[in-house]
């Protein structure tokens, strides 16, 4: 029998998840961002689906915001046998809340993809009335912007408060960093209800100032799980209790 077996202890195991998560935190951001700027034609346009030309720029987009929802989802899969340590109902809040993110950005690109599917087919059927035809874009474009709102908006500000806190708690990083989190989360969530309600302009200067802080908290804490990963100090000592009283450990 072949006893040679490798055995992963919960440092390297923990170290591992920390750069899977730092790195799918920077998919995200490549991600969304590129996806904004694919967009520029079929959000800034509202002729482009009465126009001739190509759509890969637009499908792309659609590509990225794909990748974006299955990195999100990424994210809470890969921290949550960590996170749980500390607060297992947070943790799994924290899981659920980034699929219901993911699933309104999924949700957001059906409306873009309409508009490249009558642009490309039905054009001809409507081309006496190209209002009719802005007056449909315009409308998909509104849903478009209405899932931004929702997902990366309300539901992603209500999430980075749970794991800013467990990040906080924990101290599996420095505290600089969930403070961010715990600024940008409640901010972007608030502009974004004041949005919702027509106090802010969608694109007013405050929103990128609102954009910021939590912008800063998910690179900084990518940017640290990549390189230097979760605190060992901070795992030994929850290792620690979970040798001292096995049944906290939940795994």
């Amino acid at each position: 029998m072949n006893t040679n077996k490798q055995t992963v202890t919960p440092e390297i195991s923990s170290r591992r998840l920390a750069i899977v998560a730092g790195t799918l935190y920077l998919i995200t951001h490549v991600t969304s961002i590129g996806a904004f700027a694919l967009y520029e034609p079929i959000l800034n346009n509202p002729g482009y689906i009465a126009g001739s030309g190509s759509d890969t720029q637009v499908l792309l987009g659609v590509l990225f915001e794909i990748i974006l929802g299955l990195a999100v989802v990424g994210t809470a899969v890969t921290l949550f046998p960590v996170m749980k340590r500390w607060n297992e109902g947070v943790a799994l809040g924290y899981a659920g809340l980034r699929t219901l993110e993911a699933g309104i950005i999924a949700v957001g690109v059906i409306p873009l993809l309409a508009i490249v599917t009558l642009r490309q087919q039905m054009v001809e059927a409507v081309a006496a009335d190209p209002a009719t035809l802005t007056t449909i874009s315009n409308t998909l474009v509104a849903l478009y912007q209405w899932t931004v709102l929702l997902g990366p908006g309300l539901v992603c500000g209500t999430n980075t408060v749970l794991m800013a806190y467990l990040m906080y708690r924990s101290r599996l990083v420095p505290r600089f960093i969930p403070v961010l989190g715990l600024i940008g989360g409640p901010l972007i969530f608030i502009v974004n209800a004041a949005k919702m309600f027509g106090f802010v302009e969608q694109n007013a200067p405050l929103l990128l100032f609102a954009v910021f802080p939590i912008f800063a908290w998910e690179v900084s804490l990518a940017l640290w799980l990549i390189v230097k990963g979760f605190r060992q100090s901070a795992t030994a000592s929850e290792l620690d209790k979970l040798a001292a009283n096995p049944l906290m450990n939940t795994a």
